[in-house]
């Protein structure tokens, strides 16, 4: 019952998922390397991720009504598409190599691409011929790490959508890969009552997140939105890169 979580997780539970859900209706991106390190502080991983993609689907539904003009339709079905290809090796990936060498890596390359994005030099796709690519990358993370994001940023960065579509278009993926994401907690039984419970105590704080980033998102220049993201992906490296040498 609602009534029987404790008030001092409940408090941090909606602190954690307000802050998040703000990042991620502002930049398109974030929540998933803030939230559920942060909520399993104070919660099982168990809750904490099921919970956390509850309100992801939660931020992509709202997003896509209130921009779906903007999804990149093509660049988000070949995404997704080849995200269902990578999840398998994704798995094996997860028993063979050691999580610490994939995070370190990746966090460097992340890192790197950043810096280069932030001098000024901005190489850029044309077409959609690489998402499969990029997509399928975003599978291998997610079925072995459930980093799904940094790939697709990158390949959003490349392709120089504006700041509407960019977010937008990621929504649109985020929003079916966190559906079939839920399904599977479902059907392990990890989606139980307590995720659905601090879901429901967590939705009105996050919609009034959704609507803030939004209103903050509206505010920033092209040139304004990809400083941001680029400081965000370097962020996202710089911890990717630490857990990976904490765990060497």
């Amino acid at each position: 019952m609602i009534a029987s979580l404790s008030s001092a997780t409940t408090v941090h539970v909606l602190a954690v998922l307000f802050f998040a859900t703000f990042i991620r209706s502002a930049l398109g991106f974030g929540e998933a390397l803030i939230a559920v390190p942060l909520l399993a502080l104070s919660m099982p991983v168990q809750v904490a991720a099921p919970l956390a993609v509850l309100v992801s689907i939660t931020v992509a539904v709202v997003v896509v009504i209130q921009d779906w003009r903007q999804v990149h339709f093509r660049s988000a079905g070949w995404l997704v598409l080849s995200t269902l290809f990578g999840i398998p090796l994704g798995l094996l990936l997860l028993k063979t190599v050691p999580e610490s060498v994939v995070k370190s890596i990746l966090g460097a390359f992340i890192i790197a691409f950043a810096l280069y994005s932030l001098t000024g030099r901005k190489p850029e796709l044309h077409n959609d011929r690489l998402a499969p690519l990029f997509g399928f990358t975003a599978g291998i993370l997610g079925g072995a790490y459930g980093m799904n994001g940094p790939p697709l940023v990158v390949y959003g960065v490349l392709r120089r959508w504006q700041p509407a579509q960019f977010r937008a278009t990621l929504q649109g993926y985020f929003l079916i890969a966190s559906i079939v994401g839920m399904a599977g907690y479902a059907a392990t039984g990890l989606w139980t009552r307590t995720v659905s419970n601090y879901f429901l105590l967590s939705l009105p704080l996050a919609l009034i997140a959704v609507f803030l980033g939004h209103a903050i998102h509206r505010r920033l220049s092209s040139a304004r939105f990809l400083i941001c993201v680029n400081v965000g992906l370097a962020v996202i490296g710089v911890l990717l890169l630490k857990q990976g040498l904490q765990h060497a």
